[in-house]
């Protein structure tokens, strides 16, 4: 009786000098290419009139409740202070852990965002805003110290003292100009950037 298969030739021996199969080739990482300082500084004026509405709601209800008339000497002068600087970390905070985007940074088509490209935890996102103040404090700090050491006192404003102090209120932005990736100094500090989503 013939057979219904033909037998299976035994498989050929591997080659110890033959290469191993080459591993996958991962997916491309995309290019985090840091948008244009005008986009970023168009944007950054466009955030400034925003933030005004973002204040609006609780600077009123603190008015209101707490009877706060804006007094300098008012106890409440610092509790206020604190409420608008949570107020608007909470927005920017917000925006930037839900897709990286406020609206400017939209309407500029840009995002943040942290070293692999995805948007940035709570932590890190409220740390970026915390170093974001490095420059307006710095700018602070000289600005007192030149009127103090040139006797010209705090009671009037300096306009020569205040020039002095721009570079340092600046200092954040201006660190772009320098920087090897064009980012902003709170950025390279925090471990983010900003990311343009334009092309």
């Amino acid at each position: 009786m013939s057979r219904s298969a033909a037998t299976p030739e035994p498989a050929e021996p591997v080659s110890a000098d033959t290469p191993p199969p080459a591993p996958p080739v991962p997916p491309a990482t995309p290019l985090l290419v840091a948008p244009g300082l005008i986009r970023r500084f168009a944007s950054m004026l466009y955030e400034g009139i925003l933030l005004f509405g973002v204040m609006f709601i609780p600077a009123y209800l603190f008015s209101a409740l707490l009877q706060f008339k804006g007094s300098a000497d008012s106890p409440l002068r610092y509790l206020f202070q604190a409420t608008m600087f949570g107020a608007i970390g909470l927005y920017f905070v917000w925006c930037w852990t839900h897709g990286g985007q406020t609206l400017p940074m939209k309407t500029w088509k840009f995002r943040l965002a942290g070293a692999d490209g995805a948007s940035p935890g709570k932590a890190r996102a409220w740390l970026r805003y915390a170093l974001v103040w490095i420059g307006p404090l710095a700018g602070i700090l000289v600005y007192k110290g030149a009127v103090e050491l040139t006797g010209y006192g705090t009671a009037r404003f300096s306009v020569a003292a205040f020039w002095i102090c721009v570079p340092f209120l600046l200092l954040n932005w201006l660190w772009a100009l320098a920087d090897r990736d064009r980012q902003f100094l709170h950025d390279r500090l925090a471990g983010t950037r900003l990311v343009d989503i334009a092309r």
